[in-house]
């Protein structure tokens, strides 16, 4: 989900559950406590912990899984960053009053006890995405453990998996129609992000976008 957000504010995921009114006979009371304990899960895409949380509803508990941070501003995260370009730095500005470019999502992509942090820095006009970012909690604070600065960039996690999305222009395309896109999977392997899978995927062209003749007068 690509938009505009405030420069202390992240988009999370959640769920919301319904509670049911209690029924004033008293068998009907006993049934519904009993089907409130086996209690429910809302989806969220951290891979692998969508398969913890199956287990758990009949099993034991096991460790807590990774905690997701309250609020990070993704903004100074990425203008204190040494690894970020500085033409990136030099372009993040608002676009409306507050109003920074940056998308900002979360996610267990390396297996450490908090949420890892992605950021994709974009264009006001456009949203075309400048720079990605993967930022991973290392002793209370933020480190840069991935970055894709090759525009137009946009990266997003799958299942446990980072998913960089490149777009590819030829020759004499508009910046509003790339020719196609470059799909790149990567997994954290042995303390990095490294490249699993590729895809290419070509566009068609719509005949609607060459010019329509004027009728004959």
């Amino acid at each position: 989900m690509r938009g505009l957000t405030g420069e202390g504010s992240a988009r999370t995921r959640g769920s919301i559950q319904a509670v049911s009114a209690a029924l004033a006979v008293p068998t009907a009371l006993a049934l519904l406590v009993s089907g409130c304990g086996a209690g429910g899960t809302g989806a969220r895409d951290e891979g692998p912990a969508h398969a913890d949380s199956v287990a758990g509803a009949a099993a034991t508990p096991s460790a807590a899984p990774s905690k997701t941070p309250d609020t990070v501003n993704a903004v100074k995260l990425v203008k204190d960053d040494p690894k970020v370009a500085p033409e990136v730095k030099r372009e993040l500005k608002p676009c409306v009053a507050d109003e920074y470019p940056v998308d900002v999502s979360y996610g267990n992509l390396t297996g450490g006890s908090a949420d890892d942090v992605v950021v994709n820095v974009l264009t006001c006009g456009d949203a075309v995405g400048v720079g990605s970012y993967v930022y991973r909690e290392q002793d209370g604070r933020y480190e840069n453990v991935f970055k894709a600065e090759e525009p137009p960039v946009y990266a997003e996690i799958d299942r446990g998996d980072l998913v960089v999305t490149k777009q590819v222009y030829e020759k004499g395309d508009p910046v509003s129609s790339p020719s196609g896109e470059n799909v790149i999977t990567y997994r954290w392997t042995s303390g990095r992000f490294a490249e699993k899978y590729r895809t290419h995927n070509d566009y068609g062209k719509v005949v609607g976008d060459s010019a329509t003749p004027a009728p004959a007068s």
